[in-house]
């Protein structure tokens, strides 16, 4: 591996660390610059599918993530619209990966920035991600594939951009219907043209350096290869650094924003994510920087994110800063022997057996 192999992910990870503080600085919620779990979830309850008035926001930075990959994806010629593998099984663990991370309360992106905010908690949460790829590792030995992935008509691999587009419209040019939170996270975020364009810049670094937060955790535990998990660490480092600038650096496990103190829970929601999300082929931001290249598998893994945020609040299973409901503790459960039957007993005969989880 050459300098500039390691040097492009390291600066990458840094940048993109540099963005979200600058979010939370413009008004992002603490230690969110960008969730892909949360911000689904705010985005699904804006639309009218749920009624948590907290947590109602069209979130731009979902469309600026997608169109920032999508613009580094056609720059670099790596636009390559496919689909095809599994798409019910993708939407079903992106529901799974959703009801994880809002127990755990954030995608594993928005745990990087709790660690690089100081929150202890995150490191619970780091510890069950780390197992729950260890078993998608297993199961992946063991013969599970999520399926193959065949090539698609371009038309067909710009949907998920056309319909991010769509979302940001919809902010811009309010419509009947479309609602968002007078307090409570959902209230809280930076100017709609600051999170559109720090999300976009944070789009294209992290198409560029083959980001994603199960990687890093896979390279940095598994592999042991730890150039490989440079930009995840340089995000946690330059996250820390503008957080202790801002003066919002706050170590250890209380009073923690937007965060509870249930090792249990926090260990086994994130142990949910990284078994599901692995499964689907990476973490929810990663789905997003894929959906900008082409792949509308990972596009079935963000509708089902969606409405994992949506039942997350109906159904009373998403955790408060009090701790998990027990509702929340039954899926957890639930999620965990639904992925671990269906990577026992779902394979394919006569393809090759891959041995890591499909996330780069």
């Amino acid at each position: 591996m050459t300098q500039r192999d390691l040097l492009l992910p390291a600066v990458a990870g840094a940048l993109v660390g540099v963005l979200m503080g600058v979010l939370v600085w413009q008004g992002n919620p603490p230690n969110m610059g960008l969730c892909g779990a949360c911000f689904l979830r705010d985005t699904a309850g804006a639309l009218g599918l749920h009624q948590a008035a907290p947590v109602k926001y069209l979130r731009p930075e979902i469309a600026g993530v997608i169109l920032g990959a999508l613009a580094s994806a056609l720059f670099a010629r790596e636009f390559h619209p496919r689909g095809g593998g599994a798409p019910l099984l993708k939407v079903l663990l992106g529901i799974w990966v959703s009801i994880g991370a809002l127990v755990f309360l954030g995608c594993p992106f928005r745990m990087l920035q709790r660690l690089g905010g100081g929150d202890a908690n995150g490191l619970l949460g780091l510890g069950g991600l780390a197992v729950g790829i260890g078993f998608a590792l297993t199961l992946m030995r063991r013969g599970f594939t999520p399926g193959r992935s065949a090539p698609l008509s371009p038309v067909l691999g710009l949907l998920i951009p056309a319909m991010a587009l769509g979302l940001l419209a919809a902010l811009l040019v309010p419509l009947p219907g479309v609602s968002a939170s007078e307090s409570g996270p959902g209230a809280q975020h930076a100017p709609w043209w600051v999170s559109l364009g720090a999300a976009f810049v944070a789009g294209v670094l992290l198409q560029r350096a083959r980001f994603c937060t199960l990687a890093f955790v896979r390279h940095a535990v598994f592999s042991r290869d730890l150039p490989a998990a440079l930009p995840g660490a340089t995000l946690i480092l330059s996250y820390a650094a503008g957080s202790a600038i801002l003066g919002t650096f706050k170590p250890g496990f209380e009073g923690q924003p937007i965060a509870h103190t249930d090792a249990l829970w926090n260990t086994l929601a994130m142990l949910l994510v990284g078994l599901a999300g692995s499964m689907a082929g990476g973490c929810p931001v990663r789905q997003m920087i894929l959906s900008g290249e082409g792949d509308s598998d990972a596009g079935c893994v963000l509708i089902g994110m969606l409405a994992g945020g949506a039942l997350a609040h109906t159904l009373g299973l998403a955790s408060t800063p009090a701790g998990p409901s027990a509702a929340g503790r039954v899926a957890v459960v639930a999620g965990i022997v639904f992925c671990l039957v269906v990577g026992l007993f779902a394979r394919s005969a006569g393809e090759p057996v891959p041995t890591e989880p499909v996330a780069t």
